[in-house]
């Protein structure tokens, strides 16, 4: 946490309907859930757009490179953003995103994101910000994933990909949060394993273990709608933040 600008409170973010989302892993449906939630937060009236603040593996096009967890975030907003706010460093290696910045003579920094962020929110009720990876993804030699949120004083989701080893995972993921004084809001199971062996004990033992609530549970195959009717406490929770 060395290079993030100590916050005032973390508690919530200044938008209380603002949120970090991240996961136990990459590939776990961090993506899925976080336009779920936009879409959760569209129906309740809102004015919602997503953000992908570092991205790797992204495609080369004639706009510029381009991601598909972002392009996916910025379909679901409304009103839709630019790209480039959405998802305002990118780079073209499949590779942790410390390295692919490496790649290209980049490096990471906090200052484009907190630009990018500021820019979304003055036409949005909420935003919904997408880490990469898990908490502790490498984004510099200083940074990690995780200080995002702790930068931009946002509460955290964290999806859990409900499969073997999941608990681990996810207890360790809790610890990691607020140990970096950020707020775990609450977490989403999300069914990523159909073959997943005793899913409901695994579930309970997730409730009773990990020291915030469950905000949902997304089933195995769920469309973006009924997913996105699954995560109606994560509305609650937002609404009582602060």
């Amino acid at each position: 946490m060395d290079d993030v600008t100590p916050a005032e409170s973390h508690n919530c973010a200044m938008h209380t309907r603002d949120v970090f989302v991240t996961g136990t892993d990459t590939g776990i449906g961090k993506t899925f859930v976080s336009v779920a939630l936009l879409r959760a937060l569209r129906m309740a009236g809102l004015r919602a757009v997503g953000m992908k603040p570092v991205a790797s593996g992204c495609e080369l096009t004639p706009r510029g490179l381009r991601n598909d967890d972002a392009l996916a975030l910025q379909a679901a907003s409304d009103p839709r953003p630019d790209y480039a706010l959405v998802n305002p460093l990118a780079f073209a290696a499949p590779i942790s995103p410390h390295l692919a910045a490496a790649a290209e003579g980049r490096r990471i920094t906090l200052e484009p994101i907190h630009a990018a962020y500021a820019l979304l929110g003055a036409h949005a009720d909420a935003r919904v910000v997408e880490g990469i990876g898990g908490w502790l993804a490498p984004l510099s030699d200083r940074l990690v994933a995780g200080d995002l949120a702790h930068a931009l004083r946002l509460p955290v989701i964290l999806v859990v990909g409900l499969r073997l080893g999941c608990l681990n995972h996810a207890l360790l993921s809790a610890r990691a949060i607020r140990a970096d004084g950020c707020e775990l809001l609450g977490w989403i199971g999300n069914q990523i394993d159909a073959d997943m062996l005793e899913p409901d004990g695994n579930l309970d033992t997730l409730r009773a273990r990990l020291p915030a609530p469950c905000l949902g549970v997304i089933a195995h195959g769920a469309a973006t709608a009924a997913a996105a009717c699954a995560l109606a406490p994560v509305l609650a929770a937002l609404r009582s933040c602060g």
